[in-house]
């Protein structure tokens, strides 16, 4: 959660809308099924997959075990890198995306993750709540490496972000508006 009050705001928001709200931060196997039973929808995981920043394949499974797949979603919200051969890679943050895992963000990455989830968030950490446009060549590689679900978030700053995303996707991937938003703030976007 975000901070003081949040689990407050988040049980009550369940309360009023059960099973029509995702719920994510500070997700684990100790308060998965709990927020599950409050009413969430899925549950959404990154931090708890990646102790010491090292990807744990057993602690995906047993989230997924206590949750179930299908109410389980994969955030791999990254921050771009550049390789060590000179091209663009995205390498999976967590922590308020402050700290790198070991884990890029792939096709082999994500196939691995695929079958113990629903669906996949990735927020583009270097680009998000700026409101100066989505990563087009993640949005781009998403669409070649998904066969799940797939929401992006960062940068957008138009309603016409979304036909983009889907053009760059194949239609493969959703986008998901923030800081641009007026209920947000934000002056870019009309709810």
């Amino acid at each position: 959660m975000l901070g003081p009050g949040c689990e407050e705001a988040a049980t009550l928001a369940l309360q009023v809308w059960p099973g029509g709200l995702q719920i994510g931060g500070g997700i684990n196997t100790k308060n998965a099924k709990q927020w599950m039973d409050k009413g969430a929808a899925k549950v959404i995981v990154t931090s708890y997959l990646f102790p010491e920043g090292k990807f744990s394949l057993d602690r995906l499974i047993e989230i997924e075990n206590i949750v179930g797949k299908d109410n389980l979603v994969v955030d791999v919200s990254c921050r771009r890198q550049q390789g060590d051969d000179g091209n663009c890679r995205w390498v999976v943050a967590m922590n308020k995306w402050q700290t790198l895992t070991d884990m890029e963000v792939n096709r082999a990455s994500l196939s691995l993750l695929a079958p113990h989830c629903s669906e996949f968030l990735v927020h583009a950490a270097d680009v998000e709540g700026l409101c100066r446009g989505i990563d087009e060549d993640l949005v781009r590689k998403l669409g070649e490496w998904v066969d799940i679900p797939t929401t992006y978030a960062g940068g957008a700053n138009s309603v016409h972000d979304l036909q983009k995303v889907h053009d760059l996707s194949g239609g493969k991937v959703d986008l998901t508006y923030g800081s641009a938003l007026d209920l947000f703030g934000g002056d870019k976007v009309k709810f």
